[in-house]
């Protein structure tokens, strides 16, 4: 079984932890994770400006890079969920839509793995602090996970889930929407940091670097000491500390 990493932009270049704790995640259960290094965007800022020609050239990157892999898994679900529009992209080829079919089939967020095709929903981890966790608008609505994080942390020793209030609420980043509506995008992300905050919770977990991202740079620029944390690095933290 080939399983490929899917780094995306964002961990690659200011989240590598993220990257790494996956890796060594997936090696405790035999699982060498295959890194192409041609692999780059998955096109999404270009796809959703409306730039789809550009966004194709990215993509035939991405098809090339993973063309042989079994599985294609990735720390974002909003990164995840671009791989599913590739079919769309390609829809006046078929050749190039039959490969994008074949890929979106193999291609899994982070947490989907585990649980689904792995089966693991018990890591082993120990993590005794008060968590709240912001469930990505990609992540939750195109591609479904919903229960597999929250399956995953409630088998975590010492972890106390605290329930984020209009957890389903968009953080307001949005990809090139926090630029483009760059006042009502800081409006969400207060709003959303104004939830966080209720829980009184010390660490906000999340499935998607660009939303936490985005809350941590709210809660920073409040000076509030809420961690923020990806959950692949909650997870590997806390099956250390086990």
């Amino acid at each position: 079984m080939k399983v490929s990493l899917f780094i995306t932009c964002l961990s690659d270049t200011l989240y590598p932890r993220v990257g790494e704790a996956m890796v060594k995640l997936l090696a405790r259960y035999g699982i060498q994770l295959h890194f192409p290094t041609v692999q780059t965007c998955c096109g999404q800022p270009a796809f959703n400006s409306g730039y789809w020609k550009e966004a194709r050239e990215t993509a035939k990157t991405i098809l090339d890079a993973f063309e042989d892999s079994d599985f294609v898994i990735s720390p974002s679900g909003s990164c995840t969920g671009m791989i599913h529009h590739y079919p769309k992209l390609f829809e006046a080829d078929s050749h190039m839509h039959a490969r994008a079919v074949k890929l979106q089939s193999k291609s899994y967020e982070f947490t989907q793995f585990l649980v689904q095709v792995l089966g693991v929903k018990d890591l082993g981890a120990v993590f005794p602090h008060k968590v709240t966790y912001h469930p990505s608008c990609h992540g939750s609505r195109l591609l479904g996970v919903k229960e597999e994080p929250l399956e995953l942390m409630r088998n975590v020793v010492g972890l106390e889930l605290v329930p984020l209030p209009f957890a389903e609420d968009c953080c307001g980043f949005g990809g090139t929407f926090a630029v483009k509506m760059a006042d009502i995008s800081g409006a969400m992300v207060t709003e959303k940091v104004d939830h966080v905050l209720e829980t009184e919770a010390e660490v906000l977990v999340g499935l998607d670097l660009a939303c936490l991202m985005n809350i941590a740079g709210n809660l920073r620029y409040r000076n509030q000491p809420v961690k923020v944390m990806h959950l692949a690095e909650l997870l590997y933290e806390g099956v250390n500390q086990a």
